[in-house]
């Protein structure tokens, strides 16, 4: 039976922190030169004596971006449906011990928000909530697909884990690709993380990528909440996840994504500060690492270091995003998850992204480079 989890035990944390410790320069070179790149080879790539080579690898990345994908920058925003949560999570603005305002979106209210989009130009939508089964569930979020698909051309979405049979009803109904986090792959720590809740199960979560794609979505997301624990040893285990999955449920494409630990009401900070040059460099080594993989990038980021990413990667971006049940039609910040790090319309964005010579698209780019 086909289970992450047996791949994950071959390895421990400790000995892939010496490993990507002990990468050489001459390690790092010939792995940006080789033509078929293993896990291996992203390890070298992530170690610290790399970053001696970030230039080079920053025009490698460029050029294999635009050989796969050609000048392409897809453009989606997310929806947030509800900002209710039963997890204690000790860096989410939603946790259940947290006292903000609560919010669920209702039929009404996601339609307004549709119209919202639709007259920024959105085409593509990220679906996102807390994880409240009770209140936002499968019946919920089927609703709400229901809805919103005759509005948009591909609906994604990033929920709680859901069951294998609940992918597939969500699948079914037209949802073009579901995200999820283990937001650490640091077991030991984990918990005290998630001291409370559903998602203090470690390794239901893990199993959540096998039960996705055995339930045959389109395509599936993964990432790693970037302040939690050492981001090299993180990134490996997560790109371990996305060398298994793509040898195990070849139809589905993948996605990985970069969230960094941002200001949230109630939260603290970030236990292990990554600069943008260690971003960068995580970046690059994804996508030379593996040339099909869609590299996105939120706005959680700085204006300045958007601007300069869009050469060298990233095959999707968001933008004018909101964080906050009903963000678009109304504006009230007191419900949002986190803070954004750029606040630019998605209409001035796209001027962004074609001053820098590429296309923003608002449709989904596949259909034209797969």
């Amino acid at each position: 039976m086909n289970h992450f989890k047996y791949v994950f035990r071959q390895y421990t944390w400790d000995q892939m922190k010496q490993r990507i410790e002990a990468t050489t320069l001459t390690d790092v070179r010939n792995s940006i030169s080789r033509k078929k790149k293993t896990i291996d080879d992203f390890c070298n790539l992530i170690s610290p004596v790399a970053a001696a080579e970030l230039e080079y690898m920053a025009q490698t990345a460029r050029a294999i971006t635009q050989k796969r994908f050609g000048k392409t920058v897809q453009l989606f925003a997310p929806m947030y449906l509800s900002n209710e949560c039963q997890n204690i999570c000790t860096y989410c603005g939603f946790s259940l011990g947290n006292k903000i305002r609560r919010k669920t979106l209702s039929s009404i209210e996601i339609m307004q928000e549709a119209a919202a989009l639709k007259a920024m130009g959105v085409a593509h939508v990220l679906l996102v909530s807390g994880e409240a089964d009770k209140i936002a569930g499968i019946d919920y979020f089927m609703n709400a697909v229901q809805l919103l698909r005759p509005h948009f051309a591909h609906i994604s979405i990033e929920v709680q884990p859901l069951l294998r049979h609940e992918y597939s009803v969500l699948q079914q109904a037209g949802v073009h690709a579901v995200l999820v986090y283990q937001e650490t792959y640091h077991e030991k720590v984990y918990r005290q993380y998630h001291p409370k809740g559903k998602k203090s199960n470690f390794q239901f979560r893990l199993d959540t990528p096998d039960r996705i794609g055995k339930a045959g979505l389109h395509k599936m997301g993964l990432g790693v909440l970037l302040g939690l624990e050492d981001w090299r040893v993180d990134s490996f285990f997560n790109a371990l996840h996305i060398d298994y999955l793509q040898k195990t449920y070849w139809q589905t494409k993948y996605s990985v994504s970069f969230p960094r630990l941002r200001p949230a009401k109630g939260v603290a900070g970030p236990n292990f500060l990554m600069q943008d040059r260690d971003l960068l460099q995580l970046i690059c080594a994804y996508r030379i690492w593996n040339e099909d993989l869609d590299i996105s990038i939120s706005t959680r980021e700085a204006e300045k270091f958007r601007d300069h990413i869009i050469q060298l990667g990233p095959t999707s971006m968001s933008a004018g995003s909101k964080t906050n049940p009903g963000g678009y039609a109304v504006a009230d910040d007191s419900l949002e998850q986190f803070e954004v790090g750029d606040h630019r319309t998605m209409e001035v964005f796209k001027t962004v992204v074609k001053n820098a010579g590429y296309n923003a698209v608002m449709k989904d780019w596949e259909g034209v480079y797969s």
